[in-house]
């Protein structure tokens, strides 16, 4: 019963990691799309004037926001904390369950 357990926890688990990747992966792979007709097709244009301007270089930002580093610093920090502390309660715990035997003589 147990091997059953686990193994259908484990196919959950592929299953959620494969929705978080469906989820996360139309922006992933996200691409700029021409409109139909204009320059991108090979067309020219038949007649010379007006004239437009060619569009701007688009800069890109390499990061719009996120956290400082001392953000995540103390973040990192509480996390440990907060295993340590859970560690150190769960032994404990452990400990105090366990029974004692008096040693036959």
């Amino acid at each position: 019963m147990n091997r059953i357990r686990r193994i259908i926890v484990t196919l959950a688990g592929l299953a959620t990691a494969a929705l978080a990747f469906t989820a996360a992966s139309p922006a992933a792979f996200a691409i700029r799309v021409p409109p139909p007709g204009g320059a991108a097709s090979g067309t020219t244009r038949s007649v010379p004037w007006p004239k437009t301007a060619p569009a701007p270089a688009q800069a890109h930002t390499v990061v719009i926001g996120g956290m400082p580093g001392w953000q995540i610093a103390l973040i990192a920090a509480a996390a440990a904390l907060l295993a340590a502390v859970l560690a150190v309660s769960l032994d404990r715990a452990w400990a105090a369950r366990r029974h004692v035997s008096a040693p036959s003589s």
